[in-house]
């Protein structure tokens, strides 16, 4: 992958900035990785230049609002696209097995027959199993179970020589999943808070990671690039300075902590 464009760094309640998705980069395709929770995804997409007749692949992670009702709206756009000739080939969804019937319901529900009748014609949805893998972009995607204590969450890496990088969802990192995560040149995990801020926003309970864990995390995977996102944003306006500056305590590595929007340059970053 060339690049990363994010889309959104927001948790499922934000309101100062979109829920976490974004867009990784090969050439002029586009993989999308999830769509926050309506159509919002359509104005980040706009705002951020690019064309959805470019968007060929999806990766949805697991059901929850900020992260699949957007996903709607994607087929609703790409549906619209088909039926005007300005899209080429098939939409292909990637997601666990269980999802795909959850999807095609959210479709039948709130899209119009002659778009929804083109899901399983054009947009084909792809159950995947834990571990399974597909070939998108030049790249081998796998899709891995991230063992969620809330409800069924994959996980993914792409490769391609040189490259590697892993999504950990939006759940902290389960021992489980190393095999999948380890070597990995790029890690996007979640950071619910800062760990200073743990009692305010108790992101334990919610089953989420502060900025000091990912970050211990990445150093003793020894992963070089390190991106957090997935946040509160209450503290949106220095949140990059403040999860930056606790982060450094921990990692030495490539941190990113990026706003909406932002782009992060993949193929030439230094080790």
């Amino acid at each position: 992958m060339e690049k990363l464009t994010v889309l959104g760094t927001g948790y499922a309640m934000a309101t100062r900035c979109y829920n976490t998705c974004f867009a990784l980069h090969g050439g002029e395709e586009i993989l999308l990785v999830d769509a926050g929770g309506g159509n919002g995804i359509l104005v980040q997409l706009e705002k951020a230049g690019i064309d959805p007749a470019r968007i060929h692949n999806m990766i949805v992670t697991h059901e929850h609002t900020d992260h699949i009702l957007g996903v709607v709206w994607m087929i609703r756009k790409i549906a619209t696209l088909m039926l005007a000739d300005r899209y080429e080939g098939e939409l292909h969804i990637f997601c666990h097995e269980g999802l795909v019937k959850t999807i095609e319901t959210l479709v039948e529900l709130t899209v119009i027959k002659k778009f929804a009748r083109l899901v399983g014609q054009r947009i084909l949805l792809h159950g995947m199993a834990d571990g399974q893998q597909a070939q998108v972009m030049g790249h081998t995607v796998t899709l891995f179970d991230i063992h969620s204590t809330k409800t069924p969450q994959f996980g993914f890496t792409t490769e391609k020589p040189g490259q590697k990088i892993a999504c950990l969802g939006d759940e902290p990192y389960n021992p489980l999943c190393q095999t999948y995560v380890e070597h990995s040149d790029w890690m996007l995990c979640e950071a619910f808070c800062l760990y200073a801020d743990r009692e305010r926003f108790k992101p334990y309970e919610k089953h989420h990671s502060t900025v000091k864990d990912a970050c211990e995390l990445a150093s003793q995977l020894g992963v070089p690039h390190l991106v957090l996102w997935h946040t509160e944003d209450k503290t949106y306006d220095r949140r990059q300075e403040l999860y930056t500056a606790e982060g450094r305590q921990y990692y030495t590595g490539d941190l990113h902590v990026p706003y909406d929007l932002d782009v992060i340059g993949l193929e030439n970053a230094e080790h």
